[in-house]
C-alpha cells in the first residue's frame, strides 16, 4: 500500500460490500486489526462504516457488530430497511448506502488529502473522479481473487490505488486465541445487490439468512 505518514486519511467502509468480499475470500475481518493497520500508516482521521438495518426486528445479529464498532473508533451511518411487496406479489428491500457515502465524502474531503473506499461497486467511479478533481488521492479496497471479481474494472481504473483485499488478509483476518477481546464477527450483513434502475432487490427465500 503506498500512504505518507502525514497525509490525512479517511475509510469510508460499504458494510454490505466489504462483507461479501471478505465472505467470497473466506475469511472474517477483524475490524480493531483494521484500524490498526490504517493507523500505522497514515494520519487517520476518521473511518465511517455504513450499513442498513432492520429497526423493526427485536433482535438483529449485526448489532453486535455495529454497537462494538461504535464503541471502538469507527463511526456508524445506518438507517432503516424499506421492505414492500411488487404488483407481483414478490417482496423487496430498499437498503443502499451510497448516497450517504458519496455525501459524506464529498463534506470531508475538505479536511483529507486521501479517501480510502471499501467497496467494488461501480457506481462510485464518479464519486472517485470527483473527489480526485478536488485533488485528493483516492484508494479502493475490494478484491480481483473471486470468479468473478468483486470489484468493478471501471472503478479499479479510476482509483488512484487499488488494494486487494486477499493482500490485506494476514494483517485483518479474524483470529480468535481466547486472550484478546476480538470484535465478533458480522454474521448477517444484508445481502444488496445492485439494480441499476431503482436499487431494489427481492429478499432471499424467508429464513435463508438473518439480518
Amino acid at each position: 500500500m503506498n500512504f505518507y505518514p502525514h497525509e490525512r486519511a479517511a475509510l469510508f467502509i460499504d458494510g454490505a460490500n466489504l462483507y461479501a468480499a471478505a465472505r467470497a475470500l473466506g475469511f472474517d475481518i477483524d475490524y480493531k486489526r483494521l484500524l490498526a493497520l490504517f493507523r500505522s500508516k497514515c494520519y487517520l482521521v476518521r473511518a465511517l462504516y455504513y450499513t442498513a438495518l432492520a429497526e423493526d426486528q427485536e433482535y438483529s445479529s449485526i448489532r453486535p457488530l455495529i454497537d462494538w464498532l461504535d464503541y471502538n473508533g469507527y463511526t456508524m451511518v445506518t438507517k432503516p430497511i424499506k421492505e414492500f411487496t411488487d404488483p407481483s406479489g414478490r417482496r423487496k428491500i430498499k437498503g443502499n448506502m451510497d448516497i450517504e457515502l458519496t455525501v459524506d465524502a464529498m463534506e470531508l474531503s475538505s479536511y483529507l488529502d486521501h479517501i480510502v473506499l471499501f467497496s467494488g461497486d461501480g457506481d462510485f467511479r464518479s464519486l472517485v473522479e470527483a473527489l480526485q478533481q478536488k485533488g485528493r488521492r483516492v484508494s479502493v479496497v475490494s478484491t480481483l481473487a473471486t470468479q468473478p471479481p468483486m470489484i468493478a474494472d471501471e472503478l479499479r481504473r479510476q482509483a488512484d490505488q487499488f488494494i486487494d483485499l486477499r493482500e490485506l488478509e494476514k494483517d485483518i483476518c479474524r483470529v480468535s486465541n481466547g486472550r484478546d477481546r476480538r470484535p465478533p464477527a458480522p454474521q448477517a450483513e444484508p445481502e444488496f445487490y445492485d439494480d441499476e434502475d431503482d436499487d431494489e432487490i427481492d429478499t432471499a427465500p424467508e429464513g435463508s439468512h438473518k439480518l
